[in-house]
C-alpha cells in the first residue's frame, strides 16, 4: 500500500515537473519570438516628423537588395555633408529628430532611416544585423543619386541598435568617413542578460539561455555571430566616437569600454557614470552638441 502511494506521489511530481518545464518551453519561445519580430500591427510608428522641429525635409523610400521598401526622411545639406541617422531597436525615425535637428543647425544634411521590421518599413523579421546591412546599403546608394551632397564627407549617428549597425557597416564601406554611437551593445553574448531582462522582463535563470536557444532555432543565426567588437576595428583609420552611461539598464554598461579597447586609432570614448541608456542629447545637452559638432566638423569637413 505504501509502495502504491509512493509510486503515485512520484507520478505526480514528475507530471508537474514536466508541466512546469513545457511551461517554460512555450513561454520562452514566445518571448523570443516577440523580441526577433515585428509585424506592423505591433510597431512603433513615428509620432512626429521632422516638420514638428521646423525642418525642411523629404520623405523618402528606397528598396533593399531583399525587395522590401523601406521608409526615411531627407534633410538638405547646407555645407554638403551628410549624417546617416539610425534609430534603436524598435523604435523610430522620431528618435532622432532631436539630433537630426541639432546637425542641421550647424549646415549638416541629415538621412534618417530606418531598417527592415521598424517604422513604416516592410518585413518582419529582425537579424540585429546580418541582413540589416543590406538596407544600409540601400540607404548609402540613394545617397550616391542626389547631387546637393559630397560623397566624400558622410557620416553616421545611431543610438543603441542603430549605434552598432552603424559600426557594422562602416567597417565594411571605407566611404564611411566618421562614426559616433551613442550606447551600441558590444556584442549578444556580453548584453544579452541585460537585454532579456529589460526587454521581458523576466529574470536571468532560467529565462535567458532558453530565450536564445530559441531565437537561434527560429533565426538560424548563432548569438556568438552578433558581435560588434568584430567590426570596429575596421573602421581605423577612419574615426568613431563611443558614448556609454553607467546606468543602462538595456545593454551591459561595460558595452562602451569593451568596444573602445576592440577599436584602432583613432577613438574616443565618453563615459558618464550617472546615466543611462542612450540619454547623452538630453540630459548632457550642451556638451553632447559641443563634442558632436567639434567631431564631425573635424573628420567630415576638415576643420
Amino acid at each position: 500500500m505504501m509502495n502504491r502511494k509512493i509510486k503515485i506521489a512520484l507520478s505526480l511530481f514528475v507530471t508537474i515537473l514536466l508541466g512546469i518545464f513545457a511551461g517554460l518551453l512555450y513561454q520562452t519561445r514566445v518571448e523570443a519570438i516577440n523580441l526577433l519580430t515585428a509585424p506592423m500591427e505591433t510597431r512603433n510608428l513615428p509620432s512626429e516628423s521632422p516638420a514638428d522641429y521646423n525642418l525642411p525635409f523629404e520623405e523618402v523610400t528606397v528598396t533593399n537588395g531583399d525587395g522590401m521598401r523601406l521608409a526615411g526622411w531627407f534633410i538638405p545639406s547646407e555645407n554638403g555633408a551628410v549624417i546617416i541617422m539610425q534609430h534603436g531597436y524598435k523604435a523610430t525615425r522620431r528618435e532622432m529628430l532631436n539630433e537630426a535637428a541639432m546637425m542641421h543647425k550647424h549646415g549638416y544634411g541629415i538621412l534618417l532611416t530606418s531598417v527592415r521590421a521598424h517604422d513604416y518599413s516592410e518585413g518582419e523579421n529582425i537579424t540585429l544585423g546580418i541582413y540589416e546591412m543590406s538596407d544600409m546599403e540601400a540607404w548609402y546608394q540613394y545617397l550616391l543619386t542626389r547631387d546637393d551632397i559630397n560623397p566624400n564627407q558622410i557620416g553616421m549617428l545611431g543610438n543603441s541598435y542603430g549605434g552598432m549597425l552603424a559600426i557594422q557597416y562602416a567597417a565594411q564601406n571605407l566611404d564611411i568617413k566618421a562614426v559616433v554611437a551613442n550606447c551600441a551593445f558590444s556584442s549578444m553574448p556580453d548584453t544579452v542578460s541585460t537585454s532579456v531582462k529589460h526587454f521581458t522582463g523576466l529574470p536571468e535563470f532560467p529565462f535567458v539561455p532558453l530565450i536564445v536557444f530559441w531565437a537561434e532555432q527560429n533565426t538560424g543565426i548563432k548569438m556568438e555571430e552578433i558581435d560588434t567588437t568584430k567590426y570596429i576595428p575596421l573602421i581605423s583609420p577612419r574615426p568613431v566616437f563611443l558614448m556609454q552611461g553607467g546606468q543602462d539598464t538595456v545593454i551591459s554598461p561595460s558595452s562602451g569600454q569593451i568596444l573602445y579597447d576592440a577599436a584602432n586609432e583613432p577613438k574616443e570614448l565618453w563615459f558618464d557614470e550617472a546615466l543611462g541608456h542612450t540619454e547623452f542629447d538630453k540630459e548632457r545637452a550642451e556638451e553632447y552638441e559641443e563634442r558632436v559638432v567639434e567631431f564631425f566638423n573635424q573628420y567630415l569637413l576638415g576643420e
